[in-house]
Formats: C-alpha cells, sequence, structure tokens
C-alpha cells in the first residue's frame, strides 16, 4: 500500500467546504463509490492531496477519480501539470466528463471496474 501522501494543510477548509457544496456529477458518482461499493474499495471524496484537492481517492489502488465539469474548462494546461505532479506522487489520475457520468453513469462504472481489474490482475507475460 502507498505510504502516506503529503498534503497543504492550508486545503484541509476548502476540501470540507468542497465537500458540502458538490456538483450533481459528483454527488451521483459518490453514491457509486462509497462504502466500499466500488470493488469493496474504499474512497475518499474531495481529499488534499500535495499541494491539490481531488474528487475522489482510493489509496489502496493509488488512483485519483476527476469530474471534469465546468471549473475544468479552458484549464488544459493547469490540468495537465496537475496531473503530472500526482503521477510523480505515484498516482493514477482517470477523468471523467460530467455529463458523461450524469448521463451513462454504467459505462463510467464498467470502465472503474475494468481499471481495477487490470491494475490488480495484470496479465501474465508468456
Amino acid at each position: 500500500m502507498k505510504p502516506y501522501i503529503e498534503y497543504n494543510k492550508n486545503l484541509k477548509q476548502n476540501a470540507r467546504s468542497l465537500r458540502n457544496s458538490s456538483t450533481l456529477s459528483e454527488v451521483l458518482l459518490w453514491q457509486e463509490l462509497r462504502a466500499g461499493k466500488m470493488m469493496g474499495y474504499k474512497f475518499n471524496r474531495q481529499k488534499p492531496l500535495g499541494n491539490y484537492i481531488v474528487d475522489f481517492y482510493c489509496k489502496p489502488l493509488n488512483l485519483v477519480i476527476e469530474v471534469d465539469g465546468r471549473s475544468h474548462d479552458n484549464k488544459h494546461e493547469y490540468d495537465k501539470k496537475r496531473d503530472s505532479e500526482l503521477e510523480q506522487m505515484g498516482l493514477s489520475v482517470l477523468h471523467f466528463a460530467d455529463l458523461q457520468v450524469k448521463k451513462d453513469m454504467n459505462n463510467v462504472i464498467r470502465a472503474l471496474q475494468i481499471w481495477i481489474e487490470e491494475k490488480t490482475n495484470p496479465p501474465n507475460p508468456l
């Protein structure tokens, strides 16, 4: 399991505020991730990691999930830098579009399940 990831303590209050004002897509996805519903894995929401607050985080999988809505518009360079810094911490980052979460949850869940299966059961080399 990944060791503790340091975070900017100044982000803690902002993370709490974000948890209390989640977008509809975040609420919908949280209903699928909470309480070990996703293949028994525990997720946190609005979790400070490094100098960022991520939408969802699963420590045992070293996985960050981001729901890209309006707050990500015109922030492609920022998101790329953020993803790179999170990956340097040993994390994988998956992005889902806000509309995809609202309109196609079955495929979002299936994509997560496939990612987890591949991560936890890598193919055997021939």
